[in-house]
């Protein structure tokens, strides 16, 4: 895909290939930017080795500057700044010509503005490196390890603003990350799908199914502040 900004502009992230929702994706792309972007779709959950492929062909064909569009709706500062660092490094002395932004497969009209508005997109020189020590690269106390799962199914059922509110109640009650309380990771499938959102409590290895803000409020109630 072309615009009057740059040669050519590449999409990555999840569900893209194969699947109902990828099927839904790609006839959205379709209708909004022509057939041929279809080209320029690169699914993530088989990881980046296709994207990489593509953008060295357009380094070597001179096809920049170059656009690479995250799609990935848990997409965070960190991930795009590890998809700067990797750009960056793969393009070497051209890395000046290429550019990054996040976008919402959701809403192909914003999609479509936040790629023609060049200042909102970030280049790929002086990208922030981690840092060699940092707060994240301890275990934060907790007393239980809940897994909630943010697989393809549940985040399609909700998992995720579930996710968000479970974090505010777990904070606003002071159970989020103390010696009595509890440490959050979001996974990819945990079964049952059909049962889910579900949500996994560790040591014990209870199963739960959390469909709404008031099963979320209520289990943090019964199973971490009243317990």
């Amino acid at each position: 895909m072309k615009t009057e900004s740059y040669a050519r502009v590449l999409f990555a992230g999840p569900d893209l290939n194969h699947g109902s929702f990828a099927e839904l994706a790609r006839r959205q792309f379709s209708e909004q930017f022509g057939a041929a972007v279809l080209d320029d779709l690169f699914d993530s959950d088989a990881g980046y080795d296709q994207l990489w492929a593509q953008v060295r062909e357009c380094l070597s064909s001179e096809e920049l500057p170059l656009l690479v569009v995250d799609l990935d709706p848990l997409g965070s500062s960190p991930q795009l700044d590890w998809l700067r660092g990797e750009l960056q490094t793969l393009a070497g002395e051209q890395a000046d010509r290429l550019f990054v932004c996040a976008g919402n497969v959701e809403d192909m009209a914003a999609l479509a503005a936040v790629i023609q508005q060049p200042e909102k997109h970030l280049g790929c020189v002086d990208v922030p490196q981690l840092p060699a020590s940092h707060s994240w690269s301890c275990i934060p106390p907790h007393r239980y390890r809940v897994l909630l799962c943010n697989g393809p199914r549940c985040t399609r059922r909700g998992a995720l603003p579930l996710w968000k509110l479970l974090r505010e109640e777990l904070k606003a009650a002071g159970r989020l990350e103390t010696e009595d309380g509890v440490h959050i990771t979001r996974t990819q499938c945990q079964f049952p799908c059909d049962l889910g959102p579900t949500l996994s409590v560790y040591p014990s290895g209870e199963w739960y199914r959390i469909r709404d803000a008031a099963e979320v409020k209520r289990l943090v109630q019964e199973r971490f502040v009243e317990e």
